[in-house]
């Protein structure tokens, strides 16, 4: 078990519903991981029916979605019961090709859209439990990166709903923040760190000395999610091993 989820009680989350959508992969998958670890009973949602079948997760319940899909996510979210924590976590970059305003606009719909869409359809039922909803933001929420538009534009615009939402929300009693990863090791990076020249770099700046892992976000979330963090809304917490406030000369 990832090190980070030992330092809670394993009971921590009990009795909680988690919905945790983009669940099937890299920083979804674990963050999944960790609620069901946390004691939370965790639905995660995933594009691919060949990942949700090859993938056999304790305390964790898999349904295949398009989340750029209004009918189905609709559905979805009607269905659900009792929802406690909302995680936000499916995402794409699509490096050297969203100057295309065809993929520009569907990174938008999957990174920025689909985290409102959620957050919209689950509302009533984040409101009977006075629950949390964690979105997955970026260093590139505040950063700048010529290659892929789409993706800074959507992961700024998550802090904009993030807050927006915090303070719609907050006298329901619902709690809205955000995390934003920095360099980790993901499908989604490995273009960069698997150069021996893009990981020295990213090292070199990122105080921590090293490249993150998605295990690294894990407790972060679920501080987030937790009685902890029970005046804690409208934020966005930074989880990037000290890279942003690194020398850009490094």
């Amino acid at each position: 078990m990832n090190e980070i989820v030992e330092t809670f009680r394993p009971d921590l989350l009990a009795g909680k519903r988690a919905i945790v959508v983009g669940a099937t992969s890299g920083i979804g998958l674990e963050i999944a991981r960790g609620l069901a670890a946390a004691g939370a009973d965790v639905t995660g949602t995933g594009s691919s029916a060949d990942k949700i079948a090859a993938l056999n997760e304790e305390g964790i319940g898999f349904t295949q979605l398009d989340v750029r899909d209004r009918t189905a996510v609709s559905a979805f979210c009607n269905a659900q019961k009792q929802v406690d924590i909302l995680v936000n976590a499916a995402g794409v970059a699509r490096g050297g090709e969203e100057w295309d305003e065809d993929i520009f606009l569907d990174t938008i719909e999957v990174n920025l859209n689909a985290q409102m869409r959620f957050a919209f359809a689950l509302r009533d039922q984040l409101a009977a439990s006075k629950g949390s909803v964690v979105n997955i933001a970026s260093m590139l929420s505040f950063l700048a990166d010529p290659g892929v538009p789409a993706y800074c534009a959507s992961k700024t615009g998550i802090l904009g709903l993030t807050r927006s939402c915090a303070h719609a929300w907050g006298r329901d009693g619902i709690r809205v923040n955000a995390i934003a990863p920095g360099y980790h090791r993901t499908a989604m990076t490995k273009p960069i760190w698997s150069r021996p020249d893009g990981e020295a770099a990213i090292s070199r700046r990122t105080a921590l000395g090293r490249w993150g892992t998605a295990q690294d976000l894990v407790g972060a979330v679920i501080f987030l999610c937790s009685p902890a963090a029970v005046y804690i809304t409208g934020i966005c917490m930074e989880v990037d091993g000290g890279f942003a406030t690194g020398n850009p000369l490094d």
